[in-house]
């Protein structure tokens, strides 16, 4: 049996993810709570922790700690500052992040693992045919804030020239590195706004459709894990 970990934000999201697989809660430890379904070939396991990337490494940490996982995949928004390439409710499927707000201006290698760029190979063949846009292969900026300032979003193009931001998917990949993951770690984000004044209502009023279009993605590579 493979045992795939799925690492979500909200619980608006996992709502979705609960009632499409029939997961089950098995535990809860502080903010973050257990769910989890089986069948004689594939286990899910989902842990819903809430927001913000210290959340983030907990809920991971612990889940790699007391679940033999297989294959992890983290899966929740993304801002998107690629206006002329991804649309709202497009799903993602990043390769390369990095963390933008922290600041070592060392050069030291043993730094590395703080600020290197961290990429996964994204091996996915989805020949399925969707009724929204796939993007493969984009670069997602972890930053540690809401972003709903069209002047950062447009500093952030012009001195990184990335396709996306959010708040926890560099902390994740760290700790399923230091867990020797990385190459069965899978991260799907969904768009909800084009990060500016409108995005914490856009934000929610989007959620449902882009979070289902994701779990469209995701049933796919659970498909494709079995």
């Amino acid at each position: 049996m493979k045992t795939i970990g799925i690492i979500t934000a909200m619980k608006e999201e996992a709502d979705l993810i609960i009632e499409k697989y029939n997961l089950e809660l098995l535990n809860t430890k502080w903010t973050i709570s257990i769910f989890c379904w089986e069948s004689n070939d594939i286990k899910i396991v989902l842990v819903l922790w809430w927001i913000w990337k210290i959340q983030s490494a907990y809920a991971t940490t612990h889940l790699l700690e007391n679940y033999k996982i297989d294959f992890l995949i983290n899966i929740w928004i993304a801002w998107n500052i690629s206006k002329d390439l991804v649309n709202i409710w497009d799903v993602i499927l990043p390769s390369s992040f990095i963390q933008h707000d922290i600041y070592l201006p060392f050069p030291w290698e043993h730094l590395n693992y703080a600020k290197a760029e961290i990429n996964i190979a994204n091996t996915f063949k989805l020949e399925k045919d969707f009724s929204f846009a796939i993007h493969n292969n984009l670069k997602c900026l972890t930053w540690d804030q809401f972003i709903d300032d069209e002047i950062i979003i447009n500093k952030l193009i012009a001195d990184y020239n990335w396709n996306l931001v959010e708040m926890e998917a560099y902390s994740i990949l760290s700790i399923a590195r230091n867990y020797n993951l990385l190459e069965k770690t899978i991260v799907i984000k969904w768009i909800s706004d084009w990060a500016n004044n409108e995005a914490i209502d856009a934000h929610m009023s989007n959620l449902e459709v882009a979070m289902m279009n994701s779990i469209t993605v995701l049933d796919e590579v659970i498909l494709q894990l079995k």
